[in-house]
């Protein structure tokens, strides 16, 4: 019998490492988006400029997948290979990332929430095909969580995004792997 057959050293390599046939999920750097300007928006509400709120609402949306963890797994990883920081820095970074999600949904659903209804349509129609799927993608998150007198609203700009990006925009958006 060999020395050697007490070593267990070999239980601690990962061959899935080595297997080229495992899948691995590819990480946008789309991470490091922040999401929309709450001061920038909440000054052009005030100045009454909603055409440019709801353009520099859409402009940078956090876009992940629909589980957060993924996002930021491969940036965990590489900042976090000493293991005295932990699983309680991670779970902050975590939530960071939701909190810029939830913050960026708050934030667009001020906007839409602010338009009068007689100037959804033309708002609608100066965004461009990702504009308008983008948009649904925010509707849709509004009609999960909604607020006083929110669903009226959502439904009548999803009405006038219907009109404009047709089936094909609710199709791309339920089918979508990025997320808001």
């Amino acid at each position: 019998m060999a020395k050697n057959t007490l070593s267990s050293r070999f239980r601690k390599v990962d061959i899935d490492e080595f297997d080229e046939n495992q899948f691995v999920d590819d990480h946008d750097e789309a991470a490091d988006q922040q999401g929309p300007d709450a001061v920038e928006i909440d000054n052009l509400i005030r100045q009454g400029d909603m055409m440019a709120a709801l353009h520099i609402a859409l402009r940078n949306p956090p876009v992940n997948s629909k589980n957060p963890a993924i996002k930021v797994q491969a940036a965990l990883t590489r900042t976090f290979q000493n293991e005295a920081y932990g699983a309680q820095t991670a779970q902050v970074h975590l939530s960071c990332l939701s909190f810029s999600q939830e913050r960026a949904q708050a934030v667009v659903l001020k906007v839409l929430t602010s338009f009068k209804s007689s100037d959804i349509e033309p708002a609608v129609k100066s965004l461009d095909k990702n504009g308008v799927d983008l948009l649904m993608k925010y509707i849709y998150k509004g009609f999960e969580r909604p607020t006083e007198n929110s669903s009226a609203i959502l439904l009548q700009w999803h009405e006038k995004a219907f009109a404009v990006g047709g089936l094909g925009s609710i199709v791309r958006v339920l089918t979508a792997r990025k997320t808001v």
